[in-house]
C-alpha cells in the first residue's frame, strides 16, 4: 500500500523551478469575444474549459474546476460560436440571413457559456470563474487563448449545440498545436478500481518537463504516480505490448534511462508513492492499454521539427484515440 500523500498547497502546476523556467512572454493576438455582460478579460494564467453544451463538455468542466479549486487559479468558461460556417450565405447574397444566423449563433454561445459558469459557481462558490463567448472556429480559438493560458481542458468530442463536421477534430487539433498543456476528458468507465497517473518517459532531458507535470500533479491530486518507459524489439514485434518482469535480463540499459529520468523528483516529492516500469511495444500501445485502469495519463508533445519529433505528436494523438480516461498532453521545450 503506498503512504498516505500529504497534500501540497505551496506552488501550482507551472510555477517556476529548476527544470521548469516558465513561459516566454507572448503576445495576445485579437480575438473577437462578444460576450456582452460577460467578463470578457481573460486573466493570463487561467485554466481555459471550452464547453458546447454537451456531455462531453460537462466531464470537461467539472475536471477544470476541481484543477482551478486545487490551484487556486481562476476558471475561464469559454464557448466558440463558429461564425465562420454562415460565410456562404453571405457570399450567396443572404445578407440578412447570415446576420440573424450570426446573432442567434453568438446567443447560444453567450447562453451556453453563462450556464456553464453558474453551474460551476453553484459548487464551487469561492472559485474565480468568468464566462466567454467567443466567434471563431473552436480550433483556432483555443490554440490562440493557450499562448497566455496555464492549461486548456476540453471534451474529446462534441455533440451539443455548436454540433458541426468538424467534430472530433478540435480535440485531435488543439492538442496538436497548443501553446499550454492540454487536457482531454474522455468517457470513463464507471465503477472501475484506478490505480493514479501513469505518465510515459521518454529518457529525454527535454522530457522532463513532462515528469514534472505528472509528479506536481499526483502530489496535488494525491495520488500514486506510475513512470513508463516503453522499447520496442523483436519480441514486441511478435507478442505485443507487455511489461517486463523484474527479474528479466539484458535490459539493464533500458532500466538505467528509466532511473536517470526520474532522478531528483523523489527528494522534491517525497509524499508521491511512485512505481517504475518498463514495457515491450510501441509508446502508444504501452500507454493506452488498460486506460480505464487510471485516473490519469500523461504524455509529452515534441515540437515537429524532425520526423522522430513527428512521430511524438502522433503517439500523443494516439493514446488521446485510444484511451478510456483522461489524458494531459504536455508541449516539450525545443532540444537546446
Amino acid at each position: 500500500m503506498p503512504p498516505k500523500v500529504v497534500a501540497r498547497d505551496r506552488y501550482r502546476i507551472g510555477d517556476k523551478g529548476p527544470d521548469n523556467p516558465g513561459p516566454p512572454p507572448v503576445v495576445r493576438r485579437h480575438l473577437q469575444d462578444d460576450s456582452r455582460s460577460m467578463t470578457q478579460r481573460i486573466e493570463p494564467g487561467s485554466i481555459i474549459v471550452g464547453v458546447d453544451g454537451s456531455d462531453d463538455s460537462g466531464r470537461a468542466l467539472r475536471w477544470a474546476a476541481e484543477q482551478a479549486a486545487r490551484e487556486h487559479r481562476p476558471l475561464a468558461v469559454v464557448t466558440a460560436a463558429p461564425v465562420t460556417q454562415l460565410n456562404a450565405l453571405a457570399l450567396a447574397g443572404a445578407a440578412s440571413t447570415y446576420v440573424a444566423g450570426t446573432d442567434a449563433l453568438m446567443e447560444g454561445a453567450r447562453s451556453v457559456a453563462a450556464g456553464a459558469a453558474e453551474s460551476v459557481q453553484l459548487v464551487r462558490p469561492g472559485l474565480a470563474t468568468t464566462a466567454h463567448a467567443v466567434q471563431g472556429d473552436p480550433r483556432e480559438v483555443l490554440i490562440e487563448l493557450s499562448r497566455d493560458a496555464h492549461l486548456v481542458v476540453m471534451g474529446s468530442r462534441g455533440r451539443g449545440v455548436f454540433r458541426s463536421r468538424l467534430l472530433g477534430s478540435v480535440s485531435a487539433n488543439v492538442l496538436r498545436r497548443a501553446h499550454s498543456p492540454v487536457v482531454v476528458c474522455r468517457p470513463e468507465s464507471p465503477g472501475q478500481v484506478r490505480r493514479g497517473i501513469l505518465v510515459g518517459a521518454d529518457g529525454t532531458t527535454e522530457g522532463r518537463a513532462v515528469l514534472q507535470f505528472a509528479f506536481e500533479l499526483a502530489s496535488m491530486r494525491e495520488l500514486p504516480l506510475t513512470v513508463l518507459h516503453s522499447f520496442h524489439d523483436v519480441i514486441a514485434a511478435v507478442n505485443g505490448p507487455q511489461l517486463v518482469s523484474a527479474a528479466e535480463a539484458f535490459v539493464e540499459e533500458e532500466r538505467l534511462l528509466l532511473a536517470e529520468s526520474v532522478a531528483g523528483f523523489a527528494e522534491r516529492f517525497p509524499e508521491v508513492w511512485v512505481d517504475l516500469q518498463l514495457a515491450r511495444g510501441f509508446a502508444h500501445e504501452c500507454l493506452a492499454v488498460d486506460s480505464q485502469r487510471w485516473h490519469l495519463i500523461v504524455v509529452g508533445r515534441h515540437p515537429t521539427d524532425s520526423v522522430g519529433r513527428m512521430m511524438s505528436s502522433t503517439v500523443a494523438t494516439a493514446v488521446v484515440e485510444r484511451a478510456h480516461t483522461t489524458v494531459a498532453v504536455v508541449p516539450v521545450p525545443p532540444a537546446v
